[in-house]
């Protein structure tokens, strides 16, 4: 049996790495793809969906090393559910419920080039840390 996803979509927030006790690196990436399409009213309706993505060794320390907010990665790799629910991870944050997939990447490709970078390090509204279209990370 075989399982694979691909996304590809934007960073959420930079990449955070650390070390198993055996030393090897593992980094975690927010990943978030979008969907834009007319509902049936005829309004126009944007969807987000957000994923937890972890990669291991030196891919992981590639990751930490040149991405970040608003960087557009393509991941390959394997849902992993929540071993509680079977599902999607569930989290709260100021009475807001959402979820997050998780998944464990085996392979994480960079698609914003070299001159990407400095556009990426300010938000159009010139404040950096700040979301450009206003909406909360959930983690």
């Amino acid at each position: 049996m075989f399982q694979t996803i691909i996304l590809i979509g934007n960073m959420g927030k930079d990449p955070e790495m650390r070390f198993t006790p055996s030393g090897q690196p593992v980094t975690t990436l927010s990943v978030a793809t979008n969907r834009r399409y007319n509902g049936t009213n005829g309004q126009p309706v944007k969807e987000t969906t957000w994923f937890r993505i972890t990669v291991w060794g030196k891919q992981a320390e590639a990751c930490n090393e040149f991405l970040h907010k608003g960087s557009k990665v393509l991941v390959e790799g394997r849902l992993t559910p929540d071993p509680e629910t079977g599902g999607p991870h569930i989290w709260e944050n100021n009475g807001k419920v959402g979820a997050s997939f998780e998944v464990t990447a085996s392979t994480v490709r960079f698609l914003s080039g070299r001159e990407d970078q400095d556009d990426q390090e300010l938000p159009a509204n010139g404040q950096p840390g700040a979301n450009p279209d206003g909406s909360d990370i959930p983690f």
